[in-house]
C-alpha cells in the first residue's frame, strides 16, 4: 500500500520539483516570496494519496485565516526493501514556521524511504496559526500512523525528524507529549503521542538554557523572539528545560554556522537526565543544507555534511 508515493516521491526530487533557488525567495521588493513557497509546496502534496491528520472540517482551530495553507495531513511513504515490518519516520521540513523548505520535507523523505525507512512528510500549520497548533499536528501524526499501523504495515515505532523550524517541533513532540486518552471517543486520540526517538537537524534547539542566544535575554520578560508570544511560551517550547526521564533518545546534528552552543546546551540537558543522544558539529556549511547534497535551495554539496544521513541510518537502525 502506498508504493504509488514512493514512486512519485523519487519522480519529484529527480525533478528538483520543491527546491526553490534562494535567489527566488524574496520578490523584486525584498519581501518573502510566500506566495511561491507554499504554492509549490501545496502543488506538490496534490501529487501524492496524502493522509489527513483529521477528518475533513474537524481538525482542531482550524479556519480560513491564511487561504495560502492546507490543511495538516501527512504523505505516508513505504520503506523499500523491507525484511520485516519497521517503525517510522515522520519528516518535518524547516521555514520559520511562515514557510516551507520543501527540500528538507520531501527530498529527506526519500532519502531514507530509500534506504528502508518508512517515513511520512508532514504538513503541519504555519503562522499565524501558533506554536501550539504546530505541536498539535505533530502529536496527532504520531498518533494516527500508530492507530493505522495494521493498514500501513508499520510498527508503533515512531522517530521525529525535522529541520530548523521542523528540528524546534520534534524537540517538542520529544518533551511534551501524553500516553493517550484510553476514553477517547477517536480512537486516533487513544493512542500515545510519545516519539521513540527524535532527529533534530540544525536551528535553535535551546531558547531558555542559552543566554542571548537566537534573541533571548532570559531574565527579561520583553521577547524579541519571532517565535513566541511570551516567556511562558518559550519556556514551554524550549526542549532543553523540559527533559524528563521519559524523554527518548536524541540524533542532533548541525554547522557551526548556527551557534554550536545550541547542542551543546541541549546535550548538557540531556545528559543530566540520563537520556541517549548522538551528536555531530560540522566545520563546513550553513543553516538549511538539508542533506548536503546539491539538492537543497543553496544549491550546495558538501560530502563531509551529508555523511549525517548515513550516520542516522545506523542511529535509526538501534530505534526503529
Amino acid at each position: 500500500m502506498y508504493q504509488n508515493n514512493y514512486d512519485e516521491l523519487v519522480k519529484l526530487v529527480k525533478e528538483d520539483g520543491v527546491v526553490i533557488n534562494i535567489s527566488r525567495h524574496r520578490k523584486e521588493d525584498g519581501t518573502m516570496n510566500r506566495e511561491l513557497n507554499l504554492e509549490t509546496w501545496n502543488n506538490a502534496v496534490k501529487r501524492f494519496d496524502a493522509i489527513p491528520l483529521w477528518p475533513e472540517g474537524q481538525t482542531p482551530n482550524w479556519d480560513d485565516r491564511d487561504p495560502l495553507q492546507i490543511e495538516p495531513s501527512i504523505i505516508f511513504v513505504p520503506g523499500q526493501n523491507q525484511k520485516e515490518k519497521r517503525g517510522t519516520v515522520i519528516v518535518a521540513c524547516g521555514g520559520g514556521f511562515s514557510t516551507r523548505t520543501g527540500c528538507e520535507g520531501f527530498n529527506v523523505a526519500e532519502y531514507f524511504a530509500s534506504a528502508g525507512f518508512n517515513t511520512a512528510v508532514l504538513t503541519y500549520r504555519l503562522q499565524p496559526y501558533g506554536r501550539k497548533d504546530c505541536l498539535d499536528d505533530m502529536q496527532r501524526a504520531i498518533r494516527l500512523i500508530r492507530s493505522r499501523k495494521d493498514e500501513l504495515g508499520v510498527t508503533d515505532k515512531v522517530v521525529c525528524m525535522g529541520f530548523s523550524a521542523g528540528g524546534m517541533l520534534s524537540g517538542n513532540a520529544a518533551t511534551k507529549f501524553d500516553y493517550g486518552n484510553k476514553d477517547a471517543e477517536d480512537p486516533v486520540e487513544r493512542e500515545s503521542c510519545r516519539p521513540d526517538g527524535a532527529v533534530l537537524g540544525y536551528g535553535a534547539f535551546a531558547f531558555a538554557g542559552l543566554p542571548g542566544g537566537f534573541f533571548v535575554d532570559p531574565f527579561s520578560n520583553h521577547i524579541r523572539n519571532p517565535f513566541f508570544a511570551s516567556k511562558e511560551e518559550l519556556i514551554y517550547f524550549s526542549p532543553e528545560v523540559n527533559i524528563t526521564r521519559e524523554t527518548p533518545p536524541f540524533f542532533i546534528w548541525q554547522t557551526n554556522s548556527d551557534d554550536p552552543r545550541n547542542s551543546f546546551t541541549l546535550g548538557q540537558a540531556l545528559t543530566a537526565m540520563g537520556i541517549p543522544f548522538e551528536m555531530h558539529l560540522f566545520p563546513e556549511g550553513v543553516h538549511g543544507l538539508a542533506l548536503a547534497d546539491g539538492h537543497n535551495d543553496l544549491a550546495m554539496d558538501i560530502p563531509q555534511v551529508h555523511k549525517w544521513a548515513l550516520m542516522c541510518e545506523g542511529w535509526l537502525n538501534n530505534i526503529i
